[in-house]
């Protein structure tokens, strides 16, 4: 059985759009793929030894993150050689992170914490620099991201095939069409 795990973005939660949309195809067109998606706390160490623990239980899973999870998925390419499609991935995830320190609220769930320092700290820690595996990164880009700038998604991943679709938003609101296209990519 093939593995798929999807990386949720930061206050997102296994309950978001994407999460709940690859959940559902998965179970209606491809049963056979097993999948994961844990609900990764506002602490990127501890969502990174998640991760890492996932990713070592199924080493030849792909990986699906969306911004932030994009980020995290990025680091596991770098160390574990996966594949990963990347939607609008955080690039600079700590420099978006340090301009939101303090309260936070996750988007599904409602649950607050406390965004501080010593956790944009702890992404600055994982930062990549050079990309070991940039063909095994697919970037999924759309132009209107309010959150993030795709430029520096353009500049951060130049060897790696990319998807850059003008207008759309953050949420990436093609997604459901590119599935069958990721799933190849992921898994083949």
């Amino acid at each position: 059985m093939s593995t798929l795990i999807y990386i949720h973005g930061f206050n997102s939660s296994p309950l978001s759009h994407k999460a709940t949309v690859i959940r559902t195809w998965l179970a209606t067109y491809r049963p056979d793929i097993e999948f994961f998606s844990p609900d990764l706390n506002a602490y990127p160490k501890q969502a990174i030894h998640i991760l890492t623990a996932l990713v070592q239980r199924y080493p030849s899973a792909g990986l699906l993150g969306s911004s932030l999870g994009g980020f995290y998925a990025t680091w596991l390419n770098q160390h574990y050689g996966n594949n990963a499609v990347l939607i609008n991935p955080a690039v600079k995830a700590y420099d978006l992170l340090r301009s939101l320190l303090g309260e936070q609220r996750n988007y599904h769930t409602g649950k607050g914490y406390v965004l501080t320092q010593a956790q944009v700290d702890e992404l600055l820690a994982i930062e990549v620099d050079a990309l070991r595996y940039p063909e095994r990164l697919w970037v999924l880009l759309q132009t209107a991201d309010e959150t993030l700038d795709y430029r520096l998604a353009l500049a951060k991943y130049p060897r790696s095939p990319m998807l850059v679709e003008e207008g759309g938003n953050h949420a990436f609101d093609s997604f459901e069409y590119h599935i069958p296209a990721i799933i190849d990519f992921l898994l083949y």
